[in-house]
């Protein structure tokens, strides 16, 4: 597992994976304060996102650009029987910074196995790419969303279509406490030493994408909290820790999202990483 440069010296945030944290009782008790006031107003936003979104020409934001100038396009994709409303804020949050093309993509709740999901995904990363001309995406994915896009990134060939993955408290090496468990066959694939979770232990040599992975210390969701740690020799990838809050708050905490689009901007292998790196300073 190859690290990345430091995305921001943000107080919030810590490249520190797999380090013990205290269960601090005033920490978890103002973090599920903020799951439950995230849950209430998600609640609310919950039937707007049921439709599915809107094809389109990329935004006249864009437009403009030369299509590789304009920077990928970023696919936005929810978890376990939720939809593309969980990530209005974040939207708004990398609209307002002059982000590139957004599209959310919604997967059915009655969705059986996460090979098949991730086979829709790769079916609308095609559509997008024939759409806008772009030859590659970058995708946020939250929770389950997250799995899901790693499954096509590592075990379809979605590595030549996506450039960065960005997972928000995804079970990379399987939970023991998701919801429902051992009711609904998706969720039993979301537990540790489920099929999909050893088809994504297996080796992945020359995958092309770059993953940075958001974990909470405080993520009820996730257990061990470092199971939303990608651990692979093969992947390029970095793990962010998240202090302060839980699994429902990653996908709508400003401090994340600055992080997110961080990550998204961060240039690729080949180019000057190390000036980029040099721009930030130490935390």
């Amino acid at each position: 597992m190859k690290l990345l440069p430091l995305l921001s010296p943000l107080t919030h945030l810590a490249r520190l994976p797999r380090l013990p944290v205290p269960r601090l009782s005033s920490a978890l008790l103002g973090a599920t304060a903020l799951e439950l006031f995230v849950l209430a107003g998600h609640v609310i936003v919950y039937p707007f996102g049921l439709t599915p979104e809107r094809r389109g020409a990329a935004p006249s934001t864009t437009t403009d650009l030369p299509v590789e100038a304009a920077g990928p396009p970023v696919v936005l994709l929810h978890g376990f029987i939720d939809n593309r409303s969980v990530f209005v804020v974040l939207r708004r949050a990398l609209t307002r910074q002059g982000r590139r093309h957004l599209e959310s993509l919604n997967y059915s709740p009655l969705t059986r196995d996460i090979r098949t999901a991730a086979e829709l995904l790769g079916r609308h990363v095609e559509e997008i790419c024939a759409r806008t001309g772009h030859s590659r995406v970058d995708i946020v994915g939250h929770s389950l969303g997250g799995l899901i896009a790693r499954y096509y990134v590592q075990r379809l060939g979605g590595d030549r279509r996506v450039r960065t993955l960005v997972t928000l408290g995804t079970p990379h090496g399987g939970t023991a406490v998701a919801p429902g468990a051992g009711v609904h066959p998706i969720v039993r694939q979301m537990r540790g030493g489920s099929s999909v979770i050893e088809e994504l232990r297996a080796p992945a040599p020359g995958c092309r994408t770059r993953f940075v992975s958001f974990w909470s210390e405080l993520d009820q969701v996730m257990a061990p909290v470092e199971t939303a740690c990608v651990a692979h020799p093969d992947l390029d990838a970095v793990n962010v820790r998240v202090t302060g809050i839980g699994h429902l708050a990653l996908p709508v905490h400003p401090t994340v999202a600055a992080a997110i689009r961080e990550a998204l901007e961060a240039p690729e292998a080949g180019e000057d990483t190390a000036a980029s790196a040099g721009a930030v300073p130490a935390a």
